[in-house]
């Protein structure tokens, strides 16, 4: 590794896990090892990371500078304070978790251990393969820590790809909220259209769909000012 670099084990191998991983990977850091269970996650894993081994969260957890935790959101606090638990989490280890809805609080366990204390959440949808790495560069990651580490978790966003905003703690189910609002309405509307675009016979609706969607969006974010104004 070059100097600076860290190494990081990843525990999650969904969409996201892999592909941060491998993100880190490209900036330099050593990806220690994933944690993935059953087929599809193992051979994600090894898509994205090849050669990278797989271990359970413990030996991650031991062997690495800084432990990602891409897992579910109603797994993340058990989670941490399982592994507290067994005494796994070490003084001065990165400890970052990509929930959209918790700041550092729910990695308290860690901390009180230790840990540092980092949030990260990339706000876009994974798809789990390559792609994810060019849409990260498009992307902004939710940065929400102690002030002391702040720096840490913007140098992190910025060696995704992504552009660093900074939340706060007491902020992040909002900001959650905002994100889930925009991401369950674009699902409904486009699967209504395709169904009926799909009625009416129109070969590939997803391509006649996909080019209005795409530049209502745009047209949409140019219209709104940023900030937006007051209603």
């Amino acid at each position: 590794m070059r100097p600076g670099r860290l190494g990081v084990g990843i525990i999650g191998a969904g969409r996201v896990g892999p592909v941060l991983g491998a993100a880190l990977a490209g900036a330099g850091h050593a990806i220690i090892g994933i944690d993935a269970t059953g087929d599809d996650a193992i051979e994600r894993a090894e898509a994205m990371l090849p050669g990278v081994p797989v271990l359970d969260a413990p030996t991650i957890v031991e062997r690495s500078e800084l432990v990602l935790l891409a897992v579910p959101t109603g797994a993340l606090a058990d989670l941490v304070a399982g592994l507290a638990a067994t005494g796994a989490w070490q003084p001065g280890q990165l400890v970052v978790h990509t929930a959209a809805e918790h700041g550092v609080a729910v990695l308290r366990p860690a901390l009180e251990r230790g840990a540092i204390p980092l949030a990260l959440h990339p706000a876009m949808r994974f798809t789990g393969t390559s792609l994810d790495l060019v849409q990260l560069q498009e992307s902004t990651v939710a940065v929400t820590a102690p002030g002391p580490v702040l720096p840490i978790g913007q140098a992190l966003a910025v060696e995704m790809g992504a552009e660093p905003i900074v939340i706060e703690e007491a902020d992040r189910p909002a900001y959650a909220e905002a994100l889930a609002a925009a991401g369950e309405f674009a699902d409904g509307i486009v699967a209504q259209a395709l169904r009926q675009l799909h009625e009416l016979g129109v070969e590939r609706p997803s391509r006649v769909i996909g080019g209005v969607v795409r530049s209502a969006v745009e047209s949409a974010l140019a219209r709104y000012p940023d900030p937006p104004l007051e209603p």
